[in-house]
């Protein structure tokens, strides 16, 4: 799934572990009977990619159980939809318009015409979105900004459910990285109100360069560019609207060194194909480095 974090402009050089336009990386050695493999994904793209990232169709033919950050049919159950609904609601009988200034209702309302055509001034609008928290909010409005620059959009037919389809029509097992709760609790509740109110205006006072980000996030994706697309995860505008080094951390440091406590686990017992966010796998605190710290050793496939 998109969100808008922060960014700088320190380039890595090319030798971290051997990284050089790859998604797709093996993991063996330690204590592992099989390899294992993992691939960074982009929540939003097509299935139809996976023919375009080398040996990816070998790892999945040869991995024993497929493992994302979630399990994707928890997703659709309606006990989990009402869940996710209520945390993406403002608690009482508030709407965004009591928490926005007049002035900054009249330019996301702006930002929301060249988007989508219509605002808040519309009833239907208002009653579908107008107890949004500004965080979800932010989201809609980013992940609208992303489809709209991807043509044949299919939200059925997406990358990491592909991979868990594929694995239940194989009758292998699918398990999950995190729950349900603890994404809600990543997404929607780790910050004030104020604070989401904050970078909603970022979103709307920024749409230049924010589409121009899109642009780049998608372009380095498709070009299977890991380095590129971990430097504008890196770019600052070193003002407000810039991650904080928590709010970063609850996005990726933490969940990377998180997942590590369940990876070896889930190696251990059957040959896996993890399959997460693109943007989890480079750096320093990234899952492939992390991996190696763990004594594992982890190969691109080419």
């Amino acid at each position: 799934m998109f969100r808008k974090i922060a960014f700088t402009a320190i380039m890595f050089t090319m030798n971290i572990l051997g990284i050089n336009a790859q998604l797709l990386y093996k993991i063996s050695g330690k204590d592992l009977q099989k390899p294992s493999y993992i691939v960074g994904t982009f929540h939003v793209a097509s299935s139809s990619f996976i023919d375009s990232i080398p040996g990816l169709r070998a790892a999945m033919d040869a991995s024993e159980q497929v493992c994302g950050e979630l399990e994707m049919k928890d997703m659709t159950s309606p006990e989990n939809v009402q869940k996710m609904m209520a945390a993406m609601m403002i608690e009482g009988d508030k709407t965004i318009k009591d928490l926005l200034t007049e002035d900054e209702m009249k330019r996301l309302n702006a930002y929301m015409t060249s988007l989508l055509t219509v605002d808040f001034n519309n009833p239907m609008i208002m009653q579908q979105m107008g107890k949004f928290t500004p965080s979800a909010l932010s989201q809609q409005l980013s992940l609208v900004s992303i489809v709209k620059k991807l043509p044949g959009f299919n939200p059925q037919d997406l990358l990491d459910n592909a991979f868990q389809l594929y694995a239940a029509e194989k009758q292998k097992p699918v398990v999950g990285l995190e729950t349900l709760d603890f994404q809600i609790n990543t997404l929607y509740k780790g910050k004030s109100l104020e604070r989401q109110k904050q970078l909603l205006m970022c979103l709307v006072d920024n749409q230049e360069y924010n589409d121009l980000m899109v642009d780049r996030m998608i372009k380095a994706y498709y070009a299977l560019d890991l380095l590129g697309l971990k430097t504008l995860l890196d770019e600052k505008t070193n003002d407000q609207c810039d991650s904080t080094p928590k709010e970063k951390d609850d996005i990726f440091g933490n969940r990377n060194r998180d997942w590590l406590t369940k990876m070896p686990s889930f190696m251990s017992a059957h040959s896996t194909l993890f399959h997460v966010g693109a943007g989890h796998l480079p750096g320093d605190d990234g899952v492939l480095q992390l991996l190696k710290n763990a004594g594992y050793t982890v190969e691109a496939v080419k």
